[in-house]
């Protein structure tokens, strides 16, 4: 019994991510570094909030996890035109879009923090959650070049995304930004060390 529960996992693990064109441990990894822009941007929510209920938790989970796995799906198919014509060099594209983003998070951990106003309406969070995932627009042209299956790829990052979101409106209700820019700068890492592994891939160092 417990075996026969065991391979129904395996299967649904493989009918899920197997083949996916990446690790889950590197698609991990890519997730939590895409959704540091967002957690970020929902503890500074929470903070306008002050006193936060569940629903602003989701709220805020469901708008940034949403765009998260929007704008790479865009991207995928956007990169998916010109794939063909660089696939010789896709490795180097890949790296680029991927430390230019990650380089660019670090940046901006050094900043100066934004305000951000406490509504949760339509207008406000869709403006927050498109400038928070145009970066996953390009990972998306990132994924079309490594050729990923693009369905559970950008629906692992959107659950991601949605957590690290809620939980970010919870932490900056509680403790403010003291955990900001921190997030920004390890999300910014993460995306500059998962570019060199592709370059170094693609160039034979590894694998």
């Amino acid at each position: 019994m417990f075996n026969n529960a065991l391979e129904k996992r395996i299967d649904l693990y493989e009918m899920f991510f197997g083949g996916i064109g990446m690790s889950l441990i590197e698609l991990f990894f890519l997730a939590v570094g895409l959704s540091m822009d967002a957690f970020a941007v929902s503890v500074c929510k929470g903070l306008s909030l002050g006193k936060i209920k569940a629903k602003h938790m989701c709220i805020a989970g469901a708008w940034f996890g949403g765009f998260q796995a929007l704008m790479p799906l865009i991207g995928y198919f956007l990169g998916s035109f010109f794939a063909g014509m660089i696939e010789q060099y896709d490795h180097w594209v890949a790296f680029a879009l991927l430390a230019l983003i990650g380089g660019n998070m670090i940046k901006e951990s050094f900043g100066k923090d934004e305000e951000v106003d406490s509504a949760m309406d339509v207008k406000s969070m869709l403006l927050l959650a498109i400038a928070t995932s145009i970066d996953a627009l390009a990972v998306g042209v990132t994924f079309a070049f490594l050729q990923v299956q693009i369905v559970p790829a950008v629906s692992f990052i959107g659950v991601i995304t949605f957590i690290f979101s809620a939980v970010g409106v919870k932490i900056g209700s509680l403790f403010g930004t003291k955990y900001k820019s921190k997030a920004e700068f390890v999300g910014g890492i993460v995306l500059v060390l998962i570019g060199i592994k592709i370059l170094l891939e693609g160039i034979g160092v590894f694998g």
